[in-house]
């Protein structure tokens, strides 16, 4: 069992913190759009909210611990030799986006509840599953700046869910057509 990454392959911390990232952001994005489009009862939306809050700081300490852990392990493994040049560029881009996705998508939807005026009048807290509380800067709440941050979380959550998609049939390509190691890699090392 291999703990560093490698030129040739993913360590063990490595392959963990990302799937258990994907799996915790696709069930995030997926109740988040689930809960502002489907959900009609305001007291239901609260709840789901207050879970959707919960699972997005997870996301952020997870990208925390990731950009950590690769500090610590910083070699990478490449893509294989015959990878086209626009291929790996767009690989370095769409990853640049995930990892500033994965940061902004959590501060930004934090903003948007801190500033929000309502969540003061109401005396809610920004809680993590009843862990504990995040701080709370603008009180009595800022509305203009929870507007810009939902617009950032918005806007981002639908660039992170396209750039998601082109990642992962990136990632099922090498696997399905051009039968290399990189999806194996990251699965099996």
């Amino acid at each position: 069992m291999q703990i560093r990454n490698s030129t040739r392959r993913w360590g063990i911390p490595s392959r963990i913190i990302h799937w258990l990232t994907a799996g915790i952001l696709l069930w995030t994005l997926g109740l988040g759009v689930y809960m502002t489009n489907f959900v009609a009862d305001p007291l239901d939306q609260f709840a789901l909210t207050q879970v959707h809050k919960s699972w997005g700081f997870l996301v952020f300490a997870l990208a925390v611990i990731r950009v950590v852990w690769l500090m610590l392990s910083p070699k990478r493994p490449a893509l294989p030799a015959d990878t086209p040049r626009w291929q790996i560029g767009a690989a370095h881009a769409s990853h640049a986006v995930l990892y500033l996705m994965i940061f902004l998508m959590p501060l930004s939807g934090w903003v948007m509840s801190a500033a929000a005026p309502i969540q003061d009048l109401l005396n809610i807290d920004n809680k993590v599953f009843d862990w504990f509380v995040l701080p709370d800067p603008w009180v009595p709440g800022v509305e203009w700046i929870e507007n810009v941050a939902a617009w950032v979380h918005y806007w981002s959550g639908i660039l992170l869910g396209l750039t998601l998609l082109a990642h992962i049939g990136a990632a099922l390509k090498h696997h399905f057509v051009e039968k290399d190691d990189v999806l194996k890699r990251m699965t099996t090392g």
